[in-house]
């Protein structure tokens, strides 16, 4: 999840890099990441053995794939090109809240202290670091796209989606290979975006390009998506819900580390802060109990507590 979040934290300046340009359009960048992860998917599953998916899990793959990948790709790749990369970045701080109470009301997970301040710390990190970043309200401004509230929307649109998937699909995962999974939901997603593309990828300029721009596209599709995919579906598969959103917090983290290394920021205290409260609050929120752990131990409690007053006493 560390190393998925990190991709995607570099994804976001380098998309909105891609699509600056005006020549390849959200829609386009979001159909040739979806074309190419499941172009990579399917070659990397000729290499291995085959796995028979249940005609009846196929529809749940569907389901999964709507929610991970179309409804998630695509709202937020909208949603920045209408908003401010700083706003997008803000609102994508809402997503292990969602997955806290999402997870609390589908798989009964209890909102523990440690959960609800592990979830604080690292949001008050994460909006230290964006807000404290160097002209960053100037920035916004700068480089909003027109529509900020509809961009707002649209990524905490994404952002809730994302959650839903991994707390509804927690278990499902577990059934098949990560590849298995991710060929058949990136073919699903790619058959739902292709009618909505067909017309902006005809209508694309492909030699326009510059090289920057198709360095862009490539980071976004392989590491962005395919590597990204595949090792959210290994953190899904181990860790609870609330635990994989947490590491969210990291893309603010990334893209301050390339500001700073590009010479566009500096480090500070605020910042030395801000890392501090992210990685606190993952860990109060890794060290937090689990549902399972916590009826364990209320199961224990009976057979473990002495049975009289003298017992208690030795």
């Amino acid at each position: 999840m560390l190393s998925a979040n990190v991709m995607w934290g570099l994804m976001s300046p380098l998309a909105k890099i891609v699509m600056a340009g005006g020549i390849v359009t959200p829609l386009v960048l979001t159909d040739l990441r979806i074309f190419g992860a499941m172009v990579l998917f399917w070659a990397v599953s000729f290499f291995r053995p085959p796995e028979h998916v249940h005609h009846k899990d196929m529809a749940l793959l569907l389901g999964a794939s709507l929610l991970a990948i179309v409804f998630n790709q695509g709202c937020f790749l909208f949603g920045v090109g209408l908003t401010s990369p700083a706003d997008a970045s803000i609102i994508t701080t809402s997503m292990p809240l969602w997955a806290m109470v999402l997870a609390a009301f589908f798989l009964k997970e209890p909102i523990t202290g440690k959960k609800v301040l592990g979830i604080a710390l690292g949001a008050g990190g994460a909006l230290l670091l964006i807000l404290g970043s160097r002209g960053g309200q100037a920035g916004a401004q700068a480089q909003t796209g027109g529509n900020p509230i509809a961009g707002d929307l649209l990524v905490l649109g994404a952002q809730l989606s994302y959650a839903l998937y991994i707390v509804l699909f927690k278990n499902f995962v577990q059934r098949y290979s990560l590849v298995t999974l991710m060929k058949w939901m990136f073919t699903y997603a790619f058959i739902f975006a292709l009618p909505f593309s067909y017309n902006d990828l005809m209508a694309t300029d492909w030699q326009a390009l510059t090289l920057p721009a198709l360095e862009g596209i490539a980071f976004v599709v392989v590491g962005g998506t395919f590597f990204s995919y595949m090792l959210v579906v290994v953190g899904q598969k181990t860790l609870r819900p609330t635990v994989a959103g947490m590491y969210n917090y990291v893309q603010p983290v990334v893209a301050s580390i390339v500001s700073i290394c590009l010479g566009l920021d500096t480090f500070n205290a605020t910042k030395g802060v801000a890392v501090a409260l992210i990685f606190g609050g993952v860990y109060l929120v890794t060290a937090s109990k689990s549902r399972q752990e916590l009826e364990a131990r209320r199961q224990a409690a009976p057979a473990d507590s002495p049975r009289n007053p003298a017992d208690r006493a030795l």
